[in-house]
């Protein structure tokens, strides 16, 4: 029972709070307990003046008692909602400082992709918005006013015991049974079932449709506006009803307690008057008496768990999170007794070798022909760019039913421009994951210069890869915070602007969202320039290895193969690994890998590949047959492609 009790929300809501706010905890329960012994206390002394009154003695001790009770009920009320306001404000930043540190936290991202925790998420996320109920420092002042009501109904009916030994049971029994009759203490779980979460986020989900500016233009176009209204309107009304069906009182069950509550009182009453009209009773007792059972009926079914319903639900969704997210994001870290070998021994399909004989399908030889020439290709000359090995590799998602990579080999030589070309779904943007340890591989290992990346130090080694993803931020900074948010000179951030061809987008210190005064909104090509650009940077702070997840997929083919040109050029020194369907950029890579169903299936240059006549040829033919390339000279002497329809 104990432990039931521990693990209840309101108990550890409770418990949490005063560890996590001592100072205010203590003042707001010091100040709880006064407003709960105040009406016992005016029962007390009322009935003391009473008899004061009417034995004609001397009235000064009963008044300043009097007064002191009454200044205290005037008194600590307001000082209470105060400090439950402060205590409140307070908690509600030690739970967002541990929700952003429990999503911080991990190396890993596998607990921001889990879909079973979103509905904890999104309680732990939104609980002081007011959305989803009253924020924190309201649902304080609800919680007060229960307990006081509670605790003060259980002081006054603990007067009782001067009258006679059943009396505080009977009035305790009876006006705790409203408590179990009405079902008080299902309310909690109801209002909280998966039902009621889902329904809650379906119901946001339409609210932020309806008010964000991302979907303006769809919902204009395609009519959506009634549709979406309705979808608001129909969860919003669902969710209101599942949360009244939870917490309704019952015809049966209300007319129950009210019986129990009416026999309990009308019996002690009964009695009071009797002995009153007898004479055992003075004046003074019957007051005092009668006074402490009214205060007795506080004890009744109220407000109290409805206010632990929204303070407790952030609590425990945190607690879950904790758990849950500390495993899901975390890192295998290093597996000393199952890195592989630097034996090359039965390389398949996929693995590069320095051999320039007839290799295979997917072989790639050194081969340095055709664009891409000219980048260093040993772990020597990359000026730090190391070689990356994927050794038998076999990734899956935590909540996958089957591999997204299956025995994937693939050497990427040092200093080399490699593409990475399939299908969607084909694992392409989950090898990036891999290489930037946001996830390791189920088996198999990463090596970097032939030491696995889970014995590298985690945090050295994300300084060294510079990366931009198809679902790039588009933070709300500066344009100089955007192309380095953790700061560099003005030199470093414009020459990276001018390789990613951004120079002119905006000044360094214009703010990229039309929300902040002379701020300005970007194109989504723009952005990709600017997303570009913070790559650059961190190039130049020292990174070898880049990654470009479809970084330019919003630019047209022309804009593409510029900015293509210019990445090659300022991550010379670095190994670069680019993920595109535009094989008019992706044939300038030194290497081109074609991964399908999780493994590599060939590897080679653009000539080499389509030499073979494979399923590189195959795909290069059916986007190339849309259009013909004119090519041409620009001022400067470099290339200039025309892509015509």
């Amino acid at each position: 029972m104990l432990a039931d009790l521990r693990a209840r929300p309101a108990t550890r809501f409770f418990v949490t709070i005063t560890r996590s706010v001592p100072g205010f905890a203590a003042a707001w329960w010091l100040l709880l307990l006064v407003r709960a012994l105040i009406p016992a206390a005016l029962a007390i002394v009322t009935g003391l003046l009473v008899g004061r009154v009417q034995s004609g003695n001397d009235l000064t001790g009963p008044l300043v008692a009097f007064g002191i009770v009454f200044v205290a009920s005037q008194v600590a009320p307001p000082l209470h909602q105060v400090v439950g306001t402060l205590l409140g404000h307070h908690f509600s930043t030690v739970l967002n400082d541990r929700l952003m540190a429990t999503t911080l936290g991990p190396d890993g991202v596998g607990h921001l992709e889990r879909g079973d925790l979103t509905n904890d998420l999104t309680t732990a996320r939104d609980f002081d918005t007011g959305w989803t109920g009253p924020p924190m420092f309201l649902n304080m002042d609800f919680i007060a006013q229960g307990l006081t009501m509670l605790l003060g109904g259980i002081a006054s009916a603990l007067v009782l015991f001067g009258f006679t030994w059943w009396a505080p049971l009977l009035l305790l029994a009876a006006w705790g049974s409203t408590h179990w009759l009405l079902r008080e203490s299902g309310v909690w779980r109801d209002r909280n079932t998966v039902e009621v979460k889902t329904a809650r986020r379906h119901t946001d989900y339409a609210y932020d449709l309806a008010t964000e500016p991302g979907a303006a233009k769809e919902v204009r176009l395609f009519g959506l506006a009634p549709w979406l209204l309705e979808r608001f309107t129909r969860n919003r009304l669902h969710l209101h009803q599942l949360q009244y069906d939870a917490t309704r009182l019952r015809e049966r069950s209300l007319t129950g307690a009210l019986l129990v509550v009416l026999v309990a009182n009308g019996l002690l009453f009964l009695v009071l008057a009797r002995q009153g009209y007898a004479g055992s009773l003075d004046l003074r007792s019957v007051v005092t008496y009668a006074g402490a059972a009214f205060g007795a009926s506080a004890i009744a079914f109220g407000g109290l768990s409805w206010a632990l319903d929204g303070a407790a639900a952030p609590v425990v969704a945190i607690e879950r999170l904790e758990i849950e997210m500390a495993a899901a994001g975390a890192l295998n870290g290093s597996r000393d007794g199952r890195r592989a070998t630097s034996s090359t021994t039965g390389a398949g399909a996929g693995r590069a070798t320095s051999s320039t004989t007839g290799a295979g399908a997917g072989r790639a030889t050194s081969s340095t022909t055709g664009a891409g020439a000219g980048r260093a290709t040993s772990s020597t000359t990359g000026a730090g760019a190391p070689e990356i090995r994927f050794r038998d590799v076999t990734f899956t998602y935590p909540t996958g039913s089957r591999p997204v990579l299956e025995s994937f080999d693939l050497t990427i030589p040092a200093g080399a421009a490699l593409a990475i070309v399939g299908q969607n779904g084909a694992g392409k943007t989950t090898i990036a994951k891999l290489l930037c340890r946001l996830y390791d591989p189920d088996s198999g290992s990463i090596e970097i210069d032939g030491v696995d990346l889970r014995d590298l130090d985690l945090t050295a080694w994300r300084d060294r890869i510079a990366a931009v993803f198809q679902d790039f931020v588009r933070y709300e900074l500066t344009l100089r915070d955007n192309v380095a948010p953790l700061g560099a000179s003005t030199e470093v951030i414009g020459r990276a602007l001018d390789r990613a061809g951004a120079l002119d987008l905006a000044d360094l210190d214009t703010p990229l969202a039309k929300g902040y005064a002379g701020g300005i909104d970007l194109s989504g090509g723009q952005w990709q320039r600017v997303a570009l650009a913070r790559a650059i940077a961190k190039v130049g702070a020292g990174a070898h290895v880049v990654l470009l997840d479809e970084p330019t997929a919003m630019l047209d083919v022309r804009g593409e193969s510029e900015i293509f040109r210019r990445v090659l050029a300022a991550t010379a020194d670095a190994t670069t690994i680019l993920v595109s369907h535009r094989f008019s950029t992706v044939r300038r890579a030194q290497l081109i890998c074609v991964v399908e169903h999780g493994r590599v299936i060939e590897l080679g240059t653009h000539d080499e590949l389509m030499t073979r006549r494979r399923r590189y040829h195959t795909m290069y033919d059916l986007q190339a047959s849309r259009f013909h390339d004119e090519l041409e000279l620009d001022e400067h002497g470099e290339e200039v492609v025309h892509d015509v329809l």
